[in-house]
């Protein structure tokens, strides 16, 4: 066993519990379960209501906020308990992942087991977790008093900073993996992976707009929407840049464009590494790739499968699960392209 082997292990829990989260925050956005408890209570809050009064007041402060009037219109007593378990496992899940990040990392540094090169950068992920409970109460917040459901902003934001954890967990996670020094891709070809890279998340955080804006559901065809290229209502009387964050068919219509683009440019990466030689494309990365691809392929094929069937639940969970993974994917295909010796930011670990 060598010094990174226990830091591996402790990365490799932060990733499963991060995805675990995501999807739990998917079920929670699909099902309208996000705004059912109306309060934030970080301690107290682990445990549900425990009898059938507090239960009571749990149900009339839910009937105070707007989308009970609206998505929950005549919501009953059974109904509502089905949406708050859900909201409460997935907080009861985002503080297990606070724990996975915090505990084994103070352990681990105590213990002198963390390389000093990561020190810095791993203490970043309970920050960002702790940073990552405020931001998604904030967004809670923006769905209990005018708005019927959360704002899309901070919808997009709660992912991102997801996916930014998930990347550094996910990058050093692979760094480490590396028992000998490889080689770096060819200048182009790293600029290449980490730019369809970038595509990928992009697109998943395009996709939390159309969640955030309910715009899955609006036209259900491809490839034209509503029968044409450019739907009718792409462009309302607002400015082109706000219609791409508040128009819900432009959300949809963007997404699918974003989509398409991310396939074409992994596919025709993937094409092109087969005839890169190894000195200009290392064969880890060539190998990263091409799993890489295969993901992206699966994500459309079920994007496209989750949006003619308007959108059911489980299919709208596996197309958030298989978008995460893809970003996952890319991060391993970036990081073989960059090889052991990495740019600062992700510096070589300590031997």
């Amino acid at each position: 066993m060598t010094s990174a082997d226990p830091v591996r292990r402790w990365l490799l829990a932060c990733i499963v519990a991060v995805v675990l989260a995501v999807v739990v925050g998917g079920i929670t956005r699909l099902t309208e379960s996000g705004l059912s408890i109306t309060e934030w209570e970080p301690v107290s809050g682990v445990l549900p209501p425990m009898s059938g009064e507090a239960w009571a007041a749990a149900y009339r402060d839910f009937l105070r906020i707007p989308q009970a009037e609206t998505v929950h219109r005549g919501i009953t007593l059974a109904r509502f308990k089905w949406i708050y378990w859900w909201e409460w496992f997935h907080r009861l899940i985002a503080r297990g992942v606070g724990l996975v990040f915090a505990v084994p990392y103070v352990v681990l540094l105590v213990r002198r087991r963390i390389p000093a090169a990561y020190r810095a950068r791993l203490a970043a992920l309970p920050v960002l977790t702790l940073a990552q409970g405020a931001l998604g109460w904030y967004m809670v917040q923006s769905g209990l008093v005018e708005r019927s459901s959360v704002s899309a902003y901070r919808l997009a934001a709660h992912l991102a900073l997801a996916l930014c954890i998930l990347i550094v967990a996910v990058w050093t996670y692979a760094e480490l993996d590396l028992r000998a020094e490889v080689a770096r891709a060819s200048r182009r070809w790293r600029a290449t992976v980490t730019a369809v890279a970038g595509l990928v998340v992009c697109t998943v955080i395009s996709g939390a707009f159309v969640a955030g804006l309910r715009a899955g559901r609006i036209f259900n065809t491809f490839p034209l929407m509503g029968g044409a290229v450019v739907p009718p209502g792409y462009r309302t009387a607002g400015s082109w840049w706000v219609d791409a964050f508040e128009n819900p068919v432009a959300a949809q219509f963007n997404h699918r464009v974003l989509a398409i683009v991310t396939l074409a440019a992994v596919l025709a990466v993937t094409l092109r590494a087969r005839t890169a030689g190894a000195a200009a494309l290392p064969v880890a990365c060539a190998r990263a790739l091409r799993v890489f691809a295969g993901v992206v392929v699966l994500q459309f094929a079920l994007g496209l499968t989750t949006l003619l069937l308007a959108v059911p639940v489980a299919l709208g969970v596996a197309h958030q699960l298989l978008g995460v993974m893809a970003v996952i994917a890319g991060v391993v295909a970036v990081q073989r392209a960059w090889g052991a010796r990495s740019i600062r930011l992700f510096p070589t670990r300590t031997r």
